[in-house]
């Protein structure tokens, strides 16, 4: 029985149990330019903010939770952006497209047949388009909707 979805990336959902998650790290780049100044300690000027990066890291126990990564891999190796949402259907918040850049996997405790009983995984998202989510409203709204 799949448990209670705390967040989802596109149409995959994070789960209390079965593909659940340890940890999410965020990092916002807003860099500052330095500028010379004659005689003085040299001034800076904010360029804005240039990326967002996202982590989410977990352990998936397949033998127990028949949950898999394939489809999240299929999404990164499609080149889709996908809607990312945390919380629930009352405190749930949207934060915008973002696109796969990596998912890592540490398998082990290998039974037998060769397959795991234990999958450590990390994903790294990447925001797509400005902060927010650098698509059109109509278009926003469909993916949404796509989600439920």
């Amino acid at each position: 029985m799949p448990g209670r979805t705390s967040m989802m990336l596109g149409p995959h959902a994070f789960e209390a149990t079965g593909f659940s998650y340890t940890e999410v790290q965020r990092r916002v780049q807003t860099p500052w330019a330095d500028i010379a100044v004659a005689q003085d300690i040299n001034q800076q000027q904010w360029t804005g903010p240039t990326s967002e990066d996202i982590t989410i890291r977990g352990v998936l126990f397949p033998a127990e939770f028949p949950a898999s990564l394939q489809g999240l891999i299929g999404a990164a190796q499609a080149g889709t952006p996908l809607m990312f949402v945390s919380g629930d259907a009352l405190a749930g918040a949207v934060h915008g497209m973002f696109t796969i850049q990596s998912i890592d996997e540490d398998r082990s405790h290998h039974d037998r047949g060769g397959r795991p009983w234990r999958n450590a995984y990390t994903i790294t998202l990447k925001r797509y388009g400005s902060a927010g989510g650098g698509i059109s409203a109509p278009t926003f709204l469909a993916n949404l909707i796509s989600l439920f």
